[in-house]
């Protein structure tokens, strides 16, 4: 286990060359809903439809480096929650040229189900969690079915034992991974719920995850019905915007499809791996 403070993004990188990275948005799976089941209250058209797009987010440096935020859900996972998968995240990323067994370091945003599900597919990583979403997932509120629906409890102890591998990096609040990449946790959705800001050619880049699902939900000021702390999940869209410098296309929701027609896509992967290190089309 390696801790780290708010401090630790200030004191790294000062003397440093500035590194801009590549990022990417996989799809691998999608899941049909309604406007009504991805908003907390009314909306004006309840039936309007409204998938939820599954992502996994790759982060690419000129050296080759590459860091993973979340891992996705799992083939089990997939078949006992109705969410089939179009793919596994490990074959996703073999597609872009990326081997799931020799990334080294994952960020995960939080400990839901469909975003720590493959953790068994990155043997090679080192996981980057905030404390408090430990504290969560092992802690008192688990005791809510309500609350701990979106957690699978596999998933949680896969986590502890990687802990206990000393293959995880706890974080407490902002910390910086790698120059030009840092971690800042938001809450809201989950109680560690941390976003991931990358710089690029264009600027600072922000994956949000699930500190909002869709452009809509921060736009409307709707949240998704999946909430431990409505006040720091309103803070969280305010935060990601600023971390992002302002630049509303430069924050990146965790299922939203516009995102794969807002950016370039991939050559050759059209509609399922998006640029986000280059500017958005709209």
């Amino acid at each position: 286990m390696t801790p780290s403070d708010d401090r630790s993004a200030q004191r790294g990188g000062l003397n440093r060359p500035e590194v801009l990275w590549e990022a990417y948005a996989i799809r691998y799976a999608r899941h049909e809903r309604s406007a009504r089941e991805c908003h907390a209250y009314a909306v004006p058209d309840p039936h309007e439809a409204m998938p939820l797009d599954f992502y996994v987010w790759l982060l690419r440096a000129p050296d080759g480096r590459e860091i993973l935020v979340d891992t996705g859900y799992d083939p089990e996972t997939a078949e006992r929650r109705g969410r089939p998968l179009a793919r596994r995240v490990d074959a996703a990323l073999a597609a872009i040229g990326s081997d799931a067994a020799r990334i080294q370091d994952v960020v995960i945003s939080h400990l839901h189900w469909d975003h720590v599900g493959s953790l068994a597919q990155l043997p090679a990583a080192r996981f980057h969690i905030q404390e408090r979403e430990l504290h969560f997932a092992t802690g008192r509120h688990m005791c809510s079915r309500a609350i701990r629906m979106p957690f699978e409890c596999e998933h949680v102890v896969a986590m502890i034992r990687a802990l206990y591998a000393d293959r995880v990096a706890v974080h407490t609040g902002e910390a910086e991974i790698a120059p030009g990449v840092t971690l800042h946790r938001v809450g809201g959705h989950s109680d560690g719920l941390q976003v991931v800001r990358v710089m690029t050619a264009r600027g600072p880049v922000v994956i949000a995850s699930d500190a909002m699902h869709f452009y809509a939900n921060a736009e409307r000021e709707n949240p998704f019905p999946i909430i431990f702390d409505l006040g720091e999940m309103v803070a969280g869209w305010r935060i990601t915007r600023a971390l992002a410098g302002g630049v509303e296309s430069a924050v990146i929701p965790g299922h939203d499809p516009i995102v794969l027609k807002r950016f370039p896509n991939l050559p050759g992967h059209e509609g399922e791996v998006a640029m986000l290190h280059l500017p958005p089309l709209f």
